[in-house]
């Protein structure tokens, strides 16, 4: 599921009313790299669960950029489309409408948590929860301005975190009637 310009959908998917929907927000600078990538990284991964909606969004967005021409092209090679996405920046609807908010840095979690600090319980570091010991706690870098291979290696990563996260969200997510 895809998030509307403003927010996440409200209601739950038509015939899931006890549904405890998962609202995900991947954050980075520019929204046009990172976090387009692990928007549909993640979006994949959650492919035929009406319970999670996937959006991202940056901290320093102009809203309206397409990805970048290397997350384009890296999201094509695993059968994935990023064509239609247009970056756009964190705001109030966003934040106060996701359940879990993971940043791309160390830098992005403190401007998210200087601006939103009511937040506080639902924003993570996106490499917080690795499974592998040299990732966890790591920021993941800015390929923005290099080549392919700096995607390559930033690509690589969210496969390797994206995982751990989506385990400890459905750890830790509470049925939609607590």
């Amino acid at each position: 599921m895809h998030l509307s310009d403003s927010a996440f959908d409200k209601a739950p998917p038509a015939g899931h009313a006890g549904i405890a929907l998962k609202r995900v927000l991947f954050v980075c600078t520019g929204n046009t790299c990172r976090s387009p990538l692990a928007e549909v990284l993640f979006r994949e991964l959650t492919q035929g669960r009406d319970d999670y909606q996937v959006g991202s969004a940056g901290v320093g967005a102009f809203s309206g950029q397409p990805a970048s021409r290397f997350s384009q092209e890296l999201a094509r090679e695993r059968g994935l489309d990023l064509t239609g996405h247009r970056s756009r920046a964190v705001t109030v609807d966003l934040v106060d409408d996701a359940t879990h908010i993971f940043a791309m840095s160390r830098g992005h979690l403190a401007d998210l948590l200087e601006d939103y600090p009511e937040a506080e319980d639902k924003v993570y570091l996106v490499s917080e929860f690795a499974a592998e010991d040299a990732l966890r706690g790591r920021d993941l870098s800015d390929p923005f301005g290099g080549g392919l291979e700096d995607y390559h290696d930033t690509l690589s990563r969210l496969e390797r975190l994206l995982p751990s996260v989506f385990n400890y969200i459905e750890q830790t997510s509470k049925p939609a009637d607590s």
